[in-house]
């Protein structure tokens, strides 16, 4: 495997190890603060909609000054929130700062590790890198909600301020490890700024849209599925971290080894329909837990599906893109914001009326999407004929 590969893996996972620490004990945090529990649905939303607006413009400025220090701009930014959180001390506005400044950088870190690997990929390995990359993210979901639930036994507190030192090591390691994958302009070359949108054009833009889906449908579950195991099954933060950790392993071992060894290039399309598919099956089921073992299957079926769609879409965006890939993969990553700022608002709505609502509505959504696969596909034919007449 190529050594700036790995490098890359090893970043990824460690800031996902992170941003998964967190996940099990948010919802504690608020409630502990003695906020309503719509507070987590605009946390996350603002989270994302800082994400949205910056990460085209952290994709953009790497494009012309290159990848690492972008990267490692992003990371330390991470560091950062997650010890305010830490510190917030039952304060719902610094724990609002908190998320803020967190997602202001992530774009930075995570927009920027993406278009590092189309970098250092060709077309031909383009899957099977972003597969990888698919796997590092979904090994950091394995480990990170793990740990942040055993933590969480200690101190609702502990696993942010685990999540900021490791954080803070994972900067010291990418910046004596992480190697430039894109040469950065001349000094004195004219600097050419291409919006985001100039990306939504022709086919890609119904892969666009899909990416969209795909996240509002993961955020509005995640907004949602503790309130519901809850008060469905009486979980706890250690079992909601084991939930996703169960399906963290489903899903590194999809994108490590289906997406990696099984998708061929020109088979990704295909890879994606049984992904919404899957995805949108485990959507429903989760209606039907009764004990732990239920709901931590039902899960992982959602995290599977969802674990063939993102590798995939991502894949094929950056094989086809006509514009930089940092400009690509910056709107990927605001796609995939987008999703997240309108998923946690709308799943808390559907909560509050009844608590089965988001998962139906996330359900029929990713049935729904299968359409997009089609219309790509129809105008990708006709783009490739346009260009041979």
């Amino acid at each position: 495997m190529d050594k700036r590969m790995l490098t890359i893996m090893v970043i990824l996972v460690t800031i996902f190890i992170g941003f998964g620490m967190i996940i099990p004990v948010l919802p504690n945090m608020i409630e502990d603060a003695q906020a309503a529990t719509y507070h987590l649905g605009l946390m996350l939303s603002l989270y994302s909609a800082m994400s949205f607006f910056l990460s085209p413009l952290w994709g953009a400025f790497s494009d012309r000054i290159g990848r690492r220090p972008i990267i490692m701009i992003g990371v330390f930014g991470f560091s950062l929130s997650f010890f305010l959180f830490g510190i917030s001390d039952q304060n719902l506005w610094v724990m609002y700062a908190s998320r803020l400044l967190g997602g202001a950088f992530s774009g930075a870190a995570t927009a920027c590790c993406i278009a590092y690997v189309a970098d250092i990929t060709s077309e031909d390995n383009r899957t099977k890198g972003m597969g990888l990359a698919g796997m590092s993210i979904g090994l950091g979901f394995i480990f990170g909600p793990a740990f942040g639930g055993l933590l969480s036994v200690f101190g609702n507190e502990l696993p942010f301020f685990a999540a900021s030192a490791l954080s803070l090591g994972t900067l010291i390691f990418a910046w004596f490890v992480l190697k430039e994958s894109h040469q950065p302009k001349e000094h004195g070359q004219p600097e050419v700024r291409e919006s985001r949108w100039k990306a939504f054009a022709g086919p890609l833009k119904h892969l666009y849209i899909l990416s969209f889906l795909v996240s509002f449908t993961l955020a509005g579950l995640e907004s949602t599925l503790q309130f519901f195991q809850v008060a469905k099954i009486g979980a706890s933060a250690f079992e909601m971290g084991m939930m996703f950790a169960i399906s963290g392993v489903a899903g590194a071992v999809i994108q490590g080894y289906v997406v990696r060894k099984k998708i061929k290039k020109g088979m990704e399309s295909k890879a994606i329909l049984i992904g919404l598919l899957v995805s949108g099956t485990g959507f429903i089921l989760i209606l039907f837990s009764v004990n732990f073992w239920t709901a931590a299957l039902y899960v992982t079926i959602f995290g599977i599906g969802n674990a063939l769609i993102r590798p995939c879409v991502t894949s094929l965006v950056t094989q086809k893109t006509t514009v930089g890939q940092g400009v690509a993969s910056g709107l990927i990553s605001s796609m995939d914001s987008l999703g997240r700022i309108l998923g946690p608002l709308i799943g808390s709505l559907l909560f509050y009326f009844d608590i089965t609502y988001p998962f139906l509505f996330g359900g029929a959504v990713l049935f729904m999407a299968i359409s997009l696969v089609y219309s790509y596909r129809a105008a990708d034919r006709k783009f490739v004929l346009s260009k041979v007449s």
